[in-house]
């Protein structure tokens, strides 16, 4: 968890994107969800604090309506996905935007295309826990710079696994739960290493955060698809 903060931290993505992956596996998915979603809002808590400053609030503010306007048409469904699909839709999320032709995409990241990406976004952490690289991909697009990419998206998934936690912890009919003594643990890893991540953060140049972020999200992106793909054709 401290791993993942900090790589979040840098970044401001992959981290939760790996955990949720490891919990997964290890763990029945709707408790792997609830945990996810509350280190996740510490880590993205603490770090829309720490980078307050360089929030981008019209931005925020759009995501947090997409957000709601998700969970209401989601909820009339209360789907909850086995786990080699929720990994397949983990992995495949940021190959399938990188399709989309450069004329379909938007240029730039304002309200409107915020409010109509958080949309899909928020469905798609409904379905594998995360919104993948699939957020990422569209800040990266953005011409935010990489202090306000941070923090923006700190804002944005604070809010959206709270309502992720609220899916899985109280909607759904398998809802989950964590012991309160391990739930204040991964809130004081995700604080740590996001703490961490900040010291580095600033020492990475624009070009360098862009292109790293690529890097990590296509390794970690084909992962999951391989794995994905092993646990639905049963063969491990």
């Amino acid at each position: 968890m401290i791993g993942t903060a900090l790589l979040s931290g840098v970044f401001g993505m992959a981290g939760g994107l790996i955990l949720v992956g490891v919990l997964v596996v290890i763990m029945p998915l709707p408790q792997a969800m609830v945990l996810h979603a509350v280190t996740q809002m510490a880590s993205n808590g603490w770090r829309a604090l720490l980078w307050r400053q360089h929030i981008a609030w019209k931005t925020a503010f759009a995501s947090f309506a997409g957000s709601l306007v998700s969970l209401g048409l989601w909820s009339l469904w209360l789907y909850v996905p086995d786990k080699a699909v929720a990994l397949l839709l983990l992995g495949c999320s940021p190959f399938i935007v990188r399709a989309i032709p450069e004329s379909v995409m938007p240029r730039t990241l304002g309200p409107s295309q915020m409010l109509g990406g958080s949309v899909v976004c928020m469905m798609l952490m409904l379905v594998t826990g995360v919104t993948g690289p699939l957020l990422d991909t569209l800040f990266l697009r953005s011409q935010l710079q990489r202090k306000e990419i941070i923090a923006t998206k700190a804002a944005c998934q604070l809010f959206s696994h709270a309502l992720k936690l609220i899916y899985f912890g109280l909607l759904i009919e398998q809802s989950g739960s964590v012991e309160p003594w391990f739930l204040a643990i991964a809130v004081a890893s995700s604080m740590i290493g996001t703490s961490l991540g900040k010291l580095l953060l600033e020492k990475l140049s624009d070009k360098q955060f862009r292109a790293w972020s690529n890097r990590i999200i296509t390794v970690i992106a084909g992962y999951y698809v391989g794995y994905g793909l092993v646990l639905l054709t049963g063969i491990a």
